[in-house]
């Protein structure tokens, strides 16, 4: 997904912003964050694909708060945020989920099982951009955002998870 969206999004790099913990899930069957590093570096080798601890480096848990740190520390660089569809539809529970679409255009990627749609894609509906928008999106003013035309990936972290485990 980080390959298309490179492509299709006309991107330099793409971040994997690994957290320290997602404040909306359970700390249950969570690897350690040097585990997850680890493991998200075998898989990213890429030369445009950077993981990152950043947010245990900057004490952030919420979205929004890395979102600011990142625009202070680099004024210059034209962020896009990247998440699935699964993400779209949890947005409201997000700390301050409006004020993200306010401050960086946003990359859906389709997940199995998850409409576009919800409260986050409703409210911010004349801020979606069509697919043809796509070389321009980190250079749009936020609000807006557009959903990525890639293949359906039927794996899950959790699968991944329950994989490595065994």
């Amino acid at each position: 997904m980080s390959l298309h969206a490179l492509r299709r999004l006309g991107l330099d790099r793409i971040w994997w912003l690994v957290s320290p913990q997602n404040p909306l899930k359970s700390t249950a069957g969570m690897a350690p964050l040097a585990k997850r590093l680890e493991g998200a570096r075998r898989i990213a080798r890429h030369p445009k694909i950077v993981v990152s601890d950043i947010e245990a480096k900057l004490n952030t848990r919420f979205t929004i708060d890395t979102l600011r740190e990142l625009q202070r520390r680099f004024p210059r660089v034209q962020f896009v945020w990247l998440m699935g569809a699964d993400n779209l539809g949890q947005m409201p529970h997000w700390r301050q989920w409006t004020e993200v679409f306010g401050m960086v255009p946003i990359g859906i990627f389709r997940r199995p099982g998850y409409a576009i749609g919800g409260q986050a894609a409703a409210r911010f509906a004349r801020s979606r951009r069509p697919m043809r928008s796509s070389m321009q999106l980190a250079a749009l003013k936020p609000p807006a955002w557009l959903v990525l035309d890639n293949r359906l990936n039927l794996i899950s972290a959790t699968a991944i998870r329950r994989q490595a485990r065994s």
